[in-house]
């Protein structure tokens, strides 16, 4: 099946599913590889991972880039959080020419206005998109795809920047009636508050994400009854790396030696499974002359 197809499905289905971030080629694989059906190829763990700000800082042709690595390496389908398409409708259309040549599976787009500015950062300042220009950018990503199960999803972002339900809910009524095939209602709240309300006055069949980055603590079988159709854990794995990162660092600088690390962090070996290394000493085998193979082994 299709990647495409696959995260379509994923949409479609009546059970509460999920999608887990990931910002590379290994941090995809591992997600894969722990059994998760879909990957949230996320805006700010990808410009962390660069070490630049959530505020389309990494160019869209640089993230294209790490996309491509993190689709090479997986086979399930990968959602990237493309901000507001990186500019008006031209810039979001171009974008998913490329995104299928990657054979990424769909993209989120966000109204806000770009540049974007991290929805966790001051957001009651940040300015929303005009209702009609981001409606015409839906409609014209929707034209521009060649694969009909290639998804655009809509995120509404009227909750965080402080308009409140009926904003949430009149926006994103018009992206569904203008062709997205999802719509992200995202929330800042610690509880669940916005997002029930939404989900009782919403009447579409057009499927609902959420993203429970502040609202953690709620369990996830309220979500589910909710009607919800999936759920993004949207920065944990590169929230990870960084507590690992920082914790052996400070280690191997205070004790001046590998002694005690060594134990805490994967062996060289894990390293070498995860980027293949033993396929490659196999198709050395098979089209290296012998002597080659013998020397490449060495090195």
């Amino acid at each position: 099946m299709k990647k495409t197809s696959k995260l379509k499905q994923l949409f479609q289905t009546k059970n509460l599913e999920f999608l887990m971030e990931a910002h590379n080629g290994l941090s995809a694989k591992i997600v894969e590889e722990t059994g998760f059906k879909g990957i949230w190829a996320s805006g700010l763990a990808i410009s962390a991972a660069m070490g630049v700000r959530d505020n389309n800082e990494a160019s869209w042709t640089q993230v294209l880039d790490v996309l491509e690595f993190m689709s090479d390496v997986t086979s399930i389908p990968i959602l990237l959080d493309g901000d507001t398409g990186y500019g008006n409708f031209n810039n979001a259309r171009r974008l998913v020419r490329k995104l299928e040549q990657r054979q990424i599976a769909g993209v989120c787009i966000e109204d806000k206005q770009f540049p974007k500015t991290n929805s966790f950062i001051n957001g009651h300042t940040q300015p929303l998109a005009d209702i009609e220009e981001f409606c015409g950018k839906i409609k014209a990503m929707k034209d521009t795809q060649n694969d009909e199960d290639f998804m655009v999803v809509a995120r509404v972002e009227a909750f965080i920047t402080g308009w409140g339900l009926e904003e949430a809910l009149r926006r994103a009524e018009a992206y569904g009636q203008s062709g997205a095939d999802a719509v992200l209602i995202h929330s800042k709240r610690a509880d669940l508050e916005e997002i029930e309300a939404f989900m009782k006055g919403w009447n579409s069949a057009v499927p609902v994400v959420i993203v429970p980055t502040k609202y953690y603590s709620v369990p996830t079988k309220r979500i589910k009854d909710l009607g919800v159709s999936v759920a993004i854990w949207a920065n944990h794995n590169v929230r990870a790396s960084l507590n690992a990162m920082q914790s052996i660092s400070k280690q191997i600088f205070d004790a001046q030696n590998l002694l005690e690390a060594e134990g805490k962090v994967a062996s060289v070996d894990e390293i070498f499974r995860l980027q293949g290394a033993e396929e490659l000493q196999t198709a050395e085998q098979k089209y290296l002359p012998s002597g080659q193979v013998k020397r490449a082994g060495e090195s």
